[in-house]
């Protein structure tokens, strides 16, 4: 098969493979969109099991930048990397970079930040070889505390305000005391959602794959340990997906019993006609590259300094969004994905017309 035939191909711009044979870096760069401005997006590390997998993997990431940073009105395209490789016995500095040498051969069409295997140390490394990275500038957060350039607590709390909407819209409530959510991943963004959550009096469910994570939610968050086997399926309010994507299937969908669908996770629909599936069913999905875009607007404020109260409000609009989307799926009787879908598309369609004047 070839790239352009590939599936999950979406008129991407670009699609490089680098290699570097002192290192063993094996490394894909895709850039989906570049209308409203540079392709910014994570440098993802993870083992995966052959490399067409890594070659959907960043093709899908890449477009679902694209639609995040439109729906969050920012200047910037989408664009997504990954390196194939465990980032526990792989990573090496030398590693990381080539990958600094590779990005750079883009010339700045490619700006790389943290994502899931790699940390804001990883791509201060690959700085020493590149300019165009992000999210990396110690500078005073959006919520007032010193940030070093990770983005899990902006994409945390973006989330948080996400799920806010969803239950007001779903459920008519604007408190959160006493709702029973069950989040799938408490990493770095899925913890933090736990801990926003639980002190809005929230009931929490929690599982990841590292039993050091979920102890931790556990001990200090009062959370509920589920298995793997349970997490999804549990009867509450709100489900959080916060790991890895495409856990909404067709397996998994027929078995939900939750109203809400609302998690930090990338690519959590398996397939784009799950979204479908899920507005069926009458549950409420709030697009994970509308609610997970915090990350995204507080390292975009990296290039241009400014005051954390205004951080704070862009990642407050995420709700205002969502709640947009919700209204509009409703009237024209449509999943709220492809409604979110059409609605980027319409931005980016506006920036390539003020393009060509």
């Amino acid at each position: 098969m070839t790239v352009f035939a590939h599936p999950e191909f979406d008129r991407h711009e670009h699609l490089s493979f680098g290699h570097d044979r002192e290192t063993g870096l094996r490394a894909i760069i895709a850039i989906h969109n570049t209308d409203r401005g540079p392709a910014l997006g994570g440098c993802r590390m993870f083992p995966y099991s052959t490399e067409e997998a890594a070659v959907r993997d960043v093709l899908r990431l890449s477009r679902g930048m694209t639609y995040k940073s439109a729906l969050a009105n920012l200047d910037l395209g989408g664009g997504k990397s990954v390196i194939i490789g465990s980032p526990q016995q792989h990573k090496t500095e030398a590693l990381l970079e080539a990958m600094g040498r590779f990005v750079d051969q883009l010339g700045g069409l490619y700006v790389a930040a943290e994502d899931s295997g790699t940390s804001v140390s990883d791509l201060r490394v690959m700085r020493r070889r590149t300019e165009h990275v992000a999210g990396i500038t110690q500078r005073i957060g959006f919520d007032g505390e010193p940030y070093d350039g990770d983005p899990s607590p902006a994409t945390a709390y973006g989330t948080f305000v996400g799920v806010q909407a969803a239950v007001r819209y779903q459920l008519g409530r604007d408190d959160l005391e006493g709702l029973q959510v069950a989040i799938q991943g408490v990493g770095n963004v899925g913890y933090r959602l736990a801990r926003h959550l639980r002190d809005a009096g929230a009931r929490l469910w929690v599982h990841d794959v590292r039993d050091i994570q979920m102890e931790r939610a556990v001990d200090e968050l009062g959370a509920i340990p589920a298995s793997a086997e349970e997490i999804l399926y549990l009867p509450v309010d709100v489900l959080a997906p916060c790991a890895l994507g495409a856990v909404l299937d067709d397996a998994s969908i027929p078995r939900l019993r939750t109203r809400i669908v609302a998690g930090a996770a990338n690519n959590q629909l398996a397939r784009p006609r799950h979204d479908r599936m899920l507005w069926r069913r009458g549950i409420l999905y709030a697009p994970d590259f509308a609610i997970n875009a915090g990350g995204i607007i507080d390292i975009s404020y990296e290039r241009k300094p400014t005051e954390p109260a205004v951080v704070r409000r862009h990642i407050e609009r995420i709700g205002d969004t969502l709640t947009e989307l919700f209204d509009r799926s409703a009237k024209e009787r449509l999943p709220t994905g492809l409604i979110a879908e059409r609605l980027a598309e319409d931005r980016l369609k506006e920036a390539a017309t003020a393009a060509r004047g």
